[in-house]
């Protein structure tokens, strides 16, 4: 069974406990990408009364809050579910304690790219939703990240001749429907955009990602200490755009409805 488990939990944990101090840094990104998610709503004569936000690091209950429904958080962290300023709990996404028919609309906005049962975490927020309730989340899909990927892979060849996991693997935008089918939702839909990041300065790149709660924790990392020029090397292989480096988050967009 431990050899079907890709992330280290506890890991992901620790993570998101200590991201709860520093996530006000990337706030605007993650805002970004929880609007653009959110904007499925007005494609919906459907109205929400009861949402929950799953991992919304304190970003998506108050936009959900704006639309006028009532808001319960959820996060693998105490300390992050408590940033989203009403109701929350410490839930693990993969053992969710609510029961059926709780809510009429589930948002998980690039909150799931850590779990290791993606289909039974999507199965259980389908029971959590009411009959015609809707769930919308979006997670970094294959593409994400391409250009640190590469750059990590051809520096720590170079520097040690031996490469680790350095970034989280993603699912590809075709599996996205088909997880959403698999796990019982009408309707399945997945789509993406791409959120192009630049940044002046390529360091700032690996202290947004650690201030999201976003760092390696993957089981098969490496757990000793990277060589010194490691990073240095990598960061000086990223493709540039008109003098700052560039990545890409490609989001894939689920939604799929509880059947009415």
């Amino acid at each position: 069974m431990d050899s079907m488990l890709v992330f280290d939990r506890t890991a992901v944990r620790r993570h998101r406990d200590r991201a709860a101090r520093t996530v006000d840094a990337v706030a605007d990104v993650l805002r970004d990408a929880a609007e653009r998610l959110l904007d499925r709503l007005d494609d919906t004569t459907r109205t929400f009364s009861d949402a929950l936000d799953v991992g919304g690091r304190g970003v998506v209950a108050p936009l959900l809050r704006q639309r006028g429904m009532r808001v319960v958080s959820c996060d693998l962290s105490a300390a992050m579910a408590a940033r989203n300023g009403g109701a929350c709990v410490a839930a693990d996404e993969e053992f969710l304690p609510f029961g059926p028919d709780s809510f009429d609309l589930v948002a998980a906005s690039l909150s799931l790219h850590w779990v290791n049962d993606l289909p039974g975490t999507l199965l259980q927020l389908r029971r959590t939703l009411r009959p015609g309730g809707l769930l919308l989340a979006s997670l970094p899909a294959l593409g994400t990240l391409a250009e640190l990927r590469a750059a990590l892979t051809e520096a720590e060849d170079a520097v040690s001749s031996r490469v680790s996991p350095r970034v989280s693997p993603f699912p590809e935008l075709r599996d996205c429907a088909h997880l959403l089918q698999r796990a019982g939702y009408a309707v399945p839909v997945a789509d993406v955009e791409d959120i192009r990041l630049l940044y002046a300065n390529p360091f700032a790149l690996l202290t947004d990602l650690r201030a999201a709660g976003e760092t390696n924790a993957i089981r098969q990392r490496a757990r000793s200490a990277p060589a010194r020029d490691l990073f240095p090397a990598a960061l000086a292989r990223l493709p540039a755009e008109d003098g700052r480096v560039a990545v890409t988050l490609r989001m894939a967009v689920m939604t799929g409805w509880a059947a009415d």
